[in-house]
């Protein structure tokens, strides 16, 4: 949060100043358990990668398939902070769970269901750093050094920009658009690696 009332590039015909709102006013902490083990895909958030399979982070499975009752549900589309920090994430990511899925997660991390604002907009902005300064300033001293310490009741105080729905949803729908491209691109350059490769092995004697 920097002050200023509306951002330097804008969309045209939106014109009101922006505002900020809590994350507790702008979402709900789900502390759901996964009684009798309901459901067995147990989810991980990766600074780099997002909610993805824990076993294709880890290459294995860190949690036990047959006593999973006490992590925590994520649905489709709930956010997911993880304080262990990294050079990609100094202070955790905060993820998007993109999968289309329901998937279980340790206690250690912390879900959050959005409502009253546009979830694409949530979920960019969790992209940019501006919220790190937040964290920075009401973080607990003395935490792990590899993992961010911050009160849940000071967590959910963090200020979030919210315009009128209209123009996040005008913003989120951009960005996703910009982000499937990006990805699109990212699988095509893979393929394209893979095939030179292939070409290599047998182009030459």
């Amino acid at each position: 949060m920097n002050g200023e009332k509306v951002p330097k590039v804008r969309f045209t015909y939106f014109e009101e100043e922006w505002e900020h709102r809590k994350l507790g006013e702008v979402s709900n902490k789900i502390t759901e358990k996964n009684k009798e083990n309901k459901f067995t895909e147990t989810l991980t958030n990766s600074a780099q990668h997002g909610i993805i399979n824990q076993r294709e982070f880890f290459d294995k499975d860190i949690s036990n398939e047959k006593n999973l009752n006490g992590y925590y549900i994520v649905c489709k589309n709930d956010f997911v902070y993880n304080p262990r920090i990294s050079n990609y994430a100094p202070v955790g990511p905060i993820k998007r769970n993109r999968l289309g899925r329901t998937g279980v997660i340790s206690p250690l991390y912390y879900v959050f269901r959005a409502h009253s604002i546009d979830k694409n907009f949530l979920g960019h902005y969790f992209d940019t750093t501006i919220w790190y300064k937040f964290m920075e300033l009401n973080g607990d001293s003395g935490a792990r050094a590899d993992r961010f310490a911050i009160k849940d009741s000071i967590f959910k105080e963090m200020p979030i920009p919210y315009p009128h729905l209209n123009e996040q949803k005008k913003i989120g729908d951009f960005l996703d658009r910009i982000a499937n491209t990006i990805d699109f691109h990212q699988k095509k350059l893979v393929k394209l690696s893979t095939l030179k490769k292939a070409y290599l092995q047998h182009m030459f004697i």
